[in-house]
């Protein structure tokens, strides 16, 4: 059974996933893993979720507010061992459960084309491909996405 915990980004566990996370990038984005990776800070990331299997941390996601309507999803992680079991997708849904309750009436992220498993979560949960946004405009590597969250 998965168990979610909203925290924040002074969690070290959240702290430890995002590592691991920034590591795999690292690989996938090569020379373009600086890039991405200024736009990924976590210092002042107020809402994110750990998942736990028995346990041990093994899935996270975090979003901070875009604009007064949207949030950015970001830092979406699970460990490898625990993909294909739908928990990145129960990460997600809280996160967007969250955002309504705060309000947001809208979710917007990016992710690379060399992370086809990504894609195919945000797009299996509802979220669409959209022009590239804000930093991401004329990425080439960015897919940027959009979900309307209903209250």
């Amino acid at each position: 059974m998965t168990t979610l915990k909203r925290t924040n980004s002074d969690d070290p566990d959240f702290r430890d996933l995002v590592t691991l996370l920034d590591k795999d990038l690292r690989i996938r984005d090569g020379d373009d893993h600086e890039f991405y990776a200024q736009f990924n800070k976590i210092d002042t990331i107020r809402n994110a979720i750990v998942a736990y299997q028995q346990g041990t941390p093994v899935s996270c996601g975090a979003f901070k507010e875009y604009d007064k309507d949207t949030v950015e999803i970001k830092r979406m992680y699970t460990l490898p061992r625990y993909r294909g079991q739908g928990i990145a997708a129960e990460v997600l849904k809280e996160l967007e459960t969250w955002a309504k309750e705060k309000g947001y009436t809208a979710c917007v992220l990016e992710t690379g084309k060399k992370q086809p498993e990504a894609i195919r979560l945000y797009e299996k949960s509802g979220y669409a491909i959209i022009p590239n946004y804000g930093q991401y405009d004329g990425v080439e590597n960015s897919v940027c996405m959009k979900k309307e969250l209903f209250l």
